[in-house]
């Protein structure tokens, strides 16, 4: 008894910073309406910020600094320069991004959101100084006895400081005349509008506010929950689980359920030292928690969680129905075969690089932009192919292309199932990203389900004719390298015909408005159904191409964040049409232009950063991306 006592006071750090992110994200759905992915890199931002005034006194911002002292400077100086760096960074957030997106659709927001999350946990290794850094303590060292064990005085200050911050929000939200401003926008904006309230500068307070209280909690906890670059950042998974449990509606709510589930992930811990504990269950059971909590509430609460209401919503991004199928087909596939045959190296391995990431990203077309299922695991499923295609080639002996079918279809299955008959919109964002998290640590990072080494992978043969991707010093042969353009090319032409028809039909409808759609005639459970299938095979698909041209693959190679690359440059490329998907191949991770500017620029370590940055600016001003642009200026001419 005395374990599991010290085990959930253990607890207390993480679940006061799920917390706290948890009660923020309630408080800044209520007063915008958005599903604040960022929040847990407003976290990071304000913690790094401090470590390293701590260390040389120095003020980082995002560009530039400011020295402050020759020296470290006090702790509680720098705690509070850290926190009030922080809520100005979450205002800028606010009146850059998110004010100009108040009334835009969710898929806008999701991605606005999801971009800044990457632009700001892509700045941290970028501005600071990562290597070996090491958060010193701030609070106390004591312990207390109880029941028989020694629990450590800090977690309890931490816990009590979460708690706090949620009743503050309770407290403003319920008794505050700005408060109760705030929740009234939340029901009728145009109305509060006519009272002379302004819902922008009520949202600059939460956010404000939400900024400040989650950079004091994340600081105060990080020297016992640690100093990663990019950690925090998704700590907003347990907070949106937290806050989703309590519907976006209840601060306090949404704080003790962080608490809980920082307290049970401690537990599992426990548990996992237990004689007779699954091997497959010691490590990521943990990471997986806030999935099957967020598949829970919305799943079975999801009829409750509210809407915004706001004075109307921009329509998505327009949809131009494949035309001249055959002529594209064939002149992409021209360019593509005269890349490759003009380039070696490192260039013709990026080549071949985004033509298989024309095809991930083509998943998100089939998916967000037709169907309007806005889904951030797409890297996942190309994960789930190229897992099982190790497992198919080593193991079970199966000859090239079945390898690739197989591994497809086993990412088709964990696409459908995926709850999204019920959800919709920013909670399928969520649900998505906790999916794929989970995915990433409980199956492709799991030292039981994968070896140190990695996974290897078999080269492909047909008919005796080697496919394989190396041969001596040729990092990338013409031999592979033409077999995923055939690959990518039958498969594209079969998505263009496919939304050009009936379906795609099917899938715009449902996009629209899905009672209308289901009036009409429509089954709109089996349509989404279907688009997932779709997108989860074509994302499958690239998995095993990766996997091919890798020979092993590890859980890095299909990392949430590199998925969320790839959606930001979807999203830039233009993620309702085809020809988006094709200028997000060009340019996503380690494709065309990933060479270009680590190989003759030097700058592929701000990829990340560049990616994101370039996702807001999109969604901000540009929302039908590069495709949709050039689409409007030819009409135009």
């Amino acid at each position: 008894m005395d374990q599991v006592l010290l085990f959930v006071t253990l607890g207390f750090a993480a679940g006061a910073v799920y917390a706290v992110i948890a009660t923020s994200i309630v408080a800044l759905h209520v007063a915008t309406g958005v599903l604040n992915f960022a929040q847990g890199s407003l976290a990071l931002w304000g913690v790094w910020v401090v470590a390293e005034l701590r260390r040389s006194g120095t003020l980082v911002l995002p560009v530039g600094s400011v020295p402050l002292a020759a020296g470290p400077l006090p702790a509680w100086t720098a705690v509070t320069l850290g926190v009030l760096s922080t809520a100005a960074l979450a205002f800028a957030a606010h009146w850059l991004v998110f004010r100009p997106l108040r009334t835009a659709p969710p898929l806008s927001q999701v991605v606005a959101s999801v971009g800044l999350m990457l632009a700001i946990a892509s700045l941290v290794p970028l501005r600071f100084r990562t290597d070996g850094a090491l958060a010193a303590p701030l609070l106390t060292d004591r312990t207390l006895g109880l029941a028989g064990t020694r629990l450590n005085v800090s977690d309890l200050i931490l816990l009590a400081v979460a708690l706090t911050a949620t009743v503050a929000f309770t407290v403003y939200f319920r008794l505050t005349r700005w408060g109760v401003a705030t929740r009234a926008c939340a029901e009728d904006e145009r109305a509060a509008r006519l009272t002379g309230l302004s819902p922008d500068r009520l949202a600059a307070v939460a956010w404000l506010s939400t900024g400040a209280a989650t950079a004091l909690v994340a600081v105060l906890a990080a020297p016992t929950v640690g100093l990663d670059p990019i950690g925090y950042m998704f700590y907003v998974l347990p907070g949106l689980a937290a806050a989703l449990l309590a519907r976006l509606t209840s601060v306090v709510t949404a704080g003790l359920a962080g608490v809980g589930i920082g307290c049970f992930q401690s537990l599992l811990l426990l548990a996992s030292t237990v004689d007779g504990w699954p091997a497959w269950a010691q490590a990521g059971l943990g990471d997986a928690v806030p999935f099957v909590l967020v598949v829970v509430a919305l799943v079975v609460l999801g009829r409750g969680i509210p809407a915004r209401g706001a004075p109307g919503a921009d329509r998505m991004p327009a949809v131009a129905l494949p035309r001249r199928r055959l002529r594209a087909g064939l002149l992409l596939a021209g360019a593509a075969g005269t890349a490759i045959a003009l380039t070696s190296g490192s260039w013709r391995f990026g080549v071949v690089t985004s033509v298989i990431m024309a095809l991930i990203a083509l998943s998100l077309v089939v998916l967000t932009g037709y169907l309007g299922q806005i889904s951030l695991a797409s890297m996942a499923f190309a994960g789930t192919g190229g897992f099982v295609l190790s497992r198919a080639t080593v193991a079970w002996g199966l000859p090239f292309p079945l390898t690739v079918l197989v591994s497809a279809g086993v990412a088709t299955l964990v696409g459908v199932g995926l709850p999204a008959l019920r959800i919709r919109g920013a909670q399928l964002a969520v649900v998505t990203l906790a999916g794929a998290i989970a995915i990433q640590q409980l199956v492709f990072a799991n030292p039981a389900l994968t070896p140190f080494e990695g996974n290897l992978i078999d080269g492909p043969t047909l008919l005796g004719w080697s496919l394989e991707v190396r041969r001596g010093t040729d990092l990338t042969t013409t031999a592979f390298a033409g077999t995923v353009v055939v690959i990518v090319g039958v498969l594209a032409a079969a998505v263009a015909r496919l939304l050009a028809g009936s379906t795609g039909q099917a899938f715009l409808a449902v996009r629209a408005n899905e009672r209308a759609a289901a009036a009409a005639g429509i089954d709109v459970a089996r349509t989404k159904l279907a688009g997932f299938a779709v997108a989860a095979f074509l994302a499958g698909v690239g998995g095993c191409l990766i996997g091919y041209s890798r020979s092993q693959l590890s859980a890095e190679s299909f990392n949430v964040v590199v998925g969320l690359g790839v959606l930001c440059m979807t999203y830039v490329g233009g993620i309702t049409r085809i020809s988006g998907a094709v200028i997000a191949g060009l340019v996503a991770p380690l494709g065309v232009l990933y060479t270009l500017l680590n190989t003759t620029f030097g700058l592929g370590r701000y990829y990340t950063l560049i990616a994101a940055c370039a996702l807001v600016v999109t969604a901000v001003l540009n929302p039908s991306g590069i495709a949709g642009s050039l689409h409007r200026r030819k009409v135009a001419a």
